[in-house]
């Protein structure tokens, strides 16, 4: 089991109840809450023998997403990550009470896809920067793959599902299912890859063998992000490893990404 902790930024159907925020210590032990608060760090695990979640918040929708991954893939690596962003003051929202205009932008933002074009990630194997997704866009099936617009909802739907054409420069040109949900003080998506996966001519990951869960819980005066990647990867020599490395450096560009369309579009 490999496990690294890193001071860097990052980021990876339900009925909808009453939206409230909730605290930060009932989601995550207490010395996890003040080191995010104090220094602003991001916790990230990778795992590739026997994986499991130690990072995984105390959200019962988040925590049966995870089980449900888990158990239809039984995965051989594993990347989580917990995130605070700190939302400005003017933003602050009482407990017991997410604003409904924060959380539906936050789910719109989400569904953005098309604004993965171009972002970068620091490739380890090239010891560079290097451009992550080539293209990005929503679709209207995996057969089809007609390109539209990026979802735009006045309100979030308690589900969603929706495909997304996405080329990656390290795994290829492939199609990935997006299922969003909405449940109280969270939002959430899970993509599972359609397509197999290749690494340059090696076969990576199977179609059907990826799962991703991004969780947005709001905390009042804060949202925590909660990220985790999980594949069940070819077993080829060394293939985990490759595998768990690029996703956690790709995590960190998908949390940037996530957090300047924070920034850019809803805490302005």
């Amino acid at each position: 089991m490999i496990k690294r902790l890193f001071i860097s930024i990052f980021i990876f159907s339900f009925l909808i109840p009453c939206v409230f925020s909730v605290p930060l210590e009932s989601l995550i032990p207490s010395a996890y809450a003040d080191r995010l608060r104090s220094s602003g760090e991001i916790l990230i695990e990778t795992q590739l023998r026997n994986p499991t979640p130690n990072l995984l918040p105390q959200n019962s929708e988040l925590r049966q997403l995870t089980a449900n991954a888990m158990g239809a893939l039984n995965p051989n690596m594993l990347v989580e990550a917990l995130y605070l962003y700190k939302k400005p003051v003017a933003f602050h929202t009482d407990s017991g009470s997410w604003d409904g205009g924060q959380r539906t932008r936050v789910f719109n933002q989400m569904t953005a896809l098309s604004t993965l074009t171009g972002i970068q990630y620091f490739s380890a194997s090239r010891n560079a920067m290097r451009v992550f997704y080539e293209y990005s866009a929503v679709i209207d099936s995996p057969t089809t793959k007609k390109p539209l617009p990026d979802p735009v909802y006045a309100q979030p739907p308690a589900s969603l599902t929706i495909y997304a054409r996405q080329k990656d420069l390290t795994f290829g040109d492939n199609i990935y299912r997006y299922e969003y949900a909405a449940a109280g003080d969270a939002v959430f998506f899970t993509q599972e890859n359609v397509t197999a996966l290749n690494y340059g001519i090696i076969p990576a990951i199977g179609r059907g063998n990826l799962r991703s869960i991004l969780a947005v819980i709001d905390c009042g005066d804060s949202i925590l992000i909660y990220a985790v990647s999980m594949a069940k990867a070819a077993s080829v020599p060394g293939m985990q490893s490759r595998v768990g490395n690029s996703f956690t450096n790709r995590a960190e560009a998908v949390l940037k990404w996530f957090t300047g369309r924070l920034d850019s579009e809803l805490f302005l």
